[in-house]
């Protein structure tokens, strides 16, 4: 039985997505990584084993356009899937830019 947290760590959107790209690339071992994103074409390109994108009804995943609002509306309508990659995590780690949806 191992003493080591649960850790996971989550992109999103294009600057979190590079930054799961290369952690992903860096082979950590014990953490769980995952890319979110409103961008379909981005997230195809984020080297992570693990996928969501989000808002694809409200976005027919082709991103927000940076508009914040919008990217709002995305995280609430796939907040299920959000909350599945949080399930059985004693730690997480959120990594994004801020710098627009």
């Amino acid at each position: 039985m191992s003493n080591s947290p649960k850790i996971k760590v989550i992109g999103i959107g294009g600057a979190g997505c590079n930054t799961i790209s290369r952690l992903t690339k860096a082979n950590l071992k014990g953490i769980e990584l995952f890319a979110a994103n409103t961008d379909i074409q981005a997230l195809k390109k984020t080297l992570s084993p693990n996928k969501v994108l989000i808002g694809e009804k409200i976005t027919g995943g082709l991103g927000t356009g940076m508009d914040w609002e919008l990217g709002e509306k995305a995280a609430q309508e796939s907040q299920e899937s959000l909350k599945n990659i949080l399930k059985g995590a004693e730690i997480v780690f959120l990594t994004c830019g801020l710098g627009g949806g």
